[in-house]
């Protein structure tokens, strides 16, 4: 109900303003501080009192004056708090916020009619995914999650690299190095076999004598050239690799969750000639120039040129991702990447480019982010190979299992069996990952800290989950699930308080998707999870009077339905028992 709150203050201020023969263009409607008594408040009297000739209070009390509430549904009255104008709620305004959040789908917002698509990850297909890069699945996948709550029809992709040098190379060392040359693999997985090749490749570049690593280029550019002319058999021998490096990095990634609607290959924009009709229309700019045997752009605003054909005839990946974005822009009506922070200059570039060859580059919007740190002795992994996000995750899952485990010790395992157990080490160890690293601004660099991200007590996932599965273990403890909740029975502070926050949630998901800041979402969970500590504390549920305990019980499930529905749009699973 605050979607709907909002529009009603927002049009009942427009109107005094209106009256008042004041402008209307910024009504400055905002939440108020938690010790004001209100859903809402205008700070538009700041802005208004030099040109009404007047302190902001008594502007602000003009204002809430001239305010009719006669009529609104969701606001009861308007007051004034110094230079705010506030917006009280109305009986109905939580009474229709109890009955909305006791809907299992509670959060989601209507069908926007507007498809996005949202590209992330997007790692080079040449091994294990890392730690320091595990920041861009997590809030990508954030991203693509709150955009779907938000009512847009959201689709994922990852954009595979499988025409650079990178991959020539390894699939050189693929087709040319001896299994029986390599290391034992650090696990059985096809990335961690497959990596065995591609590290042994570059070796072989940089140590072998000077006459075998030039045959060796010669094989690595026919593997360019030949993808550059459309040769079906080069392409074959890219996908193999290329292929059997991806499906073990999905299965990492399938891990967080992060799951992709479709792997769009940079090879598919050379294959079907549009890389080939963009190198042409680029040609043609103004800017375009031949310099240092290579075609750029010497752009407008940039001290380096975007170089988009070499003197050999063979394309970037600046040059085919600029054809892969006119393709989302044909297919998508709003296009959002996840890129890390060394991609600025690279994105900024690409943006330019593309307004150049007429592209509406307002459909197109990034995320940057920056790295993932782990502390010195953070975690244990095997001595030289560095840390993947599978070491991160099996620590996670081990530690979770740690911390369930002396929790039992010191209350009745109930029915929790081994499986139980492992359940929710897995829901708590992987929640606590992609918690602590989505609940961060992403342009603020992160160092992950067990002791922080595992705190029961603390805020961060397991805090929050434990929320919800204290909602789920009140419910277990009847069947009475109210079908019409009665929110007159509810009068005391701690239950207005918990409405409040729970209102909150639609907006919460809408400004997160109109910011793509999922990390306000995490943000909110530990609102609602302290607010419900306190309802928690102060109101018993199944020893109230009959009446109250109906009441207390519905909102009991819409707290458990928001929780749930809030720690899912972050991607973090909600435990029904912990």
């Amino acid at each position: 109900m605050f979607l709907q709150l909002r529009a009603e203050a927002a049009d009942a201020l427009a109107a005094a303003l209106t009256d008042l023969d004041l402008p209307t263009d910024d009504l400055g409607i905002e939440e108020p501080p938690e010790d004001v008594d209100a859903v809402l408040a205008s700070s538009a009297a700041f802005r208004l009192a030099g040109e009404v000739g007047a302190p902001p209070p008594s502007v602000a009390a003009d204002i809430a004056g001239a305010i009719d509430t006669t009529g609104l549904i969701y606001v009861s009255d308007v007051t004034t708090q110094g230079p705010y104008v506030n917006f009280l709620p109305s009986e109905a305004y939580f009474a229709e916020t109890l009955s909305a959040a006791v809907e299992d789908d509670y959060g989601r917002l209507p069908d926007q009619k507007t498809s996005v698509v949202v590209e992330h990850t997007s790692a080079n297909p040449t091994g294990p995914v890392h730690v320091g890069r595990a920041r861009n699945p997590i809030i990508g996948d954030a991203v693509a999650r709150v955009l779907d709550y938000a009512g847009y029809d959201v689709d994922r992709h990852y954009y595979v690299n499988d025409a650079g040098r990178q991959i020539a190379v390894f699939t050189w060392a693929y087709e040319t190095i001896d299994e029986s040359e390599l290391p034992e693999p650090e696990r059985d997985s096809p990335e961690y076999e497959m990596v065995r090749y591609y590290r042994a490749g570059n070796s072989y570049l940089e140590d072998e004598d000077p006459d075998a690593v030039e045959e060796a280029e010669a094989e690595i550019q026919s593997i360019l050239q030949g993808l550059e002319e459309g040769d079906e058999e080069t392409y074959e021998r890219v996908a193999e690799v290329v292929d059997t490096v991806l499906g073990g990095m999905q299965t990492t990634l399938e891990r967080l969750p992060a799951e992709f609607d479709e792997f769009v290959k940079e090879t598919r924009f050379m294959r079907d000639g549009s890389t080939d009709a963009l190198v042409d229309r680029l040609q043609e700019l103004d800017c375009a120039v031949y310099e240092d045997d290579a075609w750029q752009l010497d752009l407008p605003d940039f001290e380096k040129n975007l170089v988009f054909l070499r003197s050999d005839g063979t394309s970037l990946y600046t040059t085919r991702d600029l054809a892969h974005h006119e393709w989302k822009f044909e297919n998508y009506d709003r296009a959002v990447t996840v890129l890390g922070e060394d991609h600025k200059l690279q994105a900024d570039q690409l943006s330019a480019a593309l307004e150049l060859l007429g592209n509406d580059t307002d459909q197109l919007r990034q995320v940057f982010y920056s790295w993932v740190n782990l502390p010195e002795g953070g975690m244990s992994t095997r001595e030289g190979t560095g840390i993947d996000l599978d070491d991160l995750l099996d620590e996670a899952i081990g530690r979770a299992r740690e911390e369930v485990e002396d929790r039992l010790d010191d209350r009745s395992r109930g029915d929790l069996d081994e499986d139980d157990i492992e359940r929710i080490a897995h829901q708590v160890g992987v929640g606590a990952v992609r918690y602590d690293i989505v609940s961060k601004q992403p342009t603020k660099g992160i160092t992950f800290e067990w002791d922080r991200a595992l705190d029961f007590e603390a805020q961060s996932a397991p805090y929050v989950q434990y929320v919800h599965a204290r909602c789920c273990g009140i419910l277990d403890e009847t069947e009475d699930r109210p079908t019409e909740p009665d929110f007159d029975a509810l009068t005391e502070p701690e239950e207005r308080d918990l409405l409040r926050v729970v209102a909150r949630f639609p907006r919460v998901i809408e400004e997160a998707a109109e910011d793509l800041q999922p990390h306000s979402v995490a943000t909110y969970t530990r609102d609602i999870a302290e607010t419900f500590n306190a309802f928690y504390r102060e109101c018993p549920v199944l020893d109230a009077d009959p009446e109250t305990r109906r009441a207390r019980l519905a909102l009991v499930v819409a707290a458990r339905n928001t929780v749930a529905n809030a720690l899912d749009a972050v991607g973090v699973e909600a435990p029904t028992s912990m």
